[in-house]
């Protein structure tokens, strides 16, 4: 998948232009990668378009645990978006990174996430977000 195609997935399912998705993405994968070990951050980046992979740049392996509110709170400060949309951004973001990356790594990003923020990459879960 190249950047336009992600920001072109991103817009449809957030229903939002594409300035805007790249916006949400940027906020999305930055949050993310505050969220995951550095090594897993580095290697999502390799498998994402060049244009995405300085977001998921970390200089320490540290993860930041945060739960659901605390992490839609952030992409929505980076973002400048609230609630319902930071959600709809978010889940519109992980749902697009889930289709970009193989399976193995869909599965280690997964167990580095807490549960609640997991949701994200599965929209069918309608009871995330509020």
């Amino acid at each position: 998948m190249n950047y336009a195609e992600f920001l072109e997935a991103v817009g449809k399912r957030a229903e939002m232009p594409a300035a805007e998705a790249a916006n949400v993405v940027g906020a999305t994968l930055t949050t993310l990668a505050e969220r995951v070990s550095g090594g897993e951050a580095r290697h999502l980046a390799t498998q994402l378009p060049e244009e995405l992979r300085g977001y998921l740049y970390k200089d320490v392996d540290f993860a930041e645990q945060l739960d659901l509110v605390e992490f839609l709170n952030e992409v929505g400060v980076r973002a400048g978006t609230d609630g319902d949309r930071s959600a709809e951004a978010a889940r519109a973001v992980l749902t697009t990174l889930r289709e970009a990356v193989s399976a193995e790594d869909l599965k280690n990003l997964e167990s580095e996430l807490p549960k609640d923020v997991r949701r994200l990459l599965h929209p069918l879960d309608r009871g995330i977000g509020g």
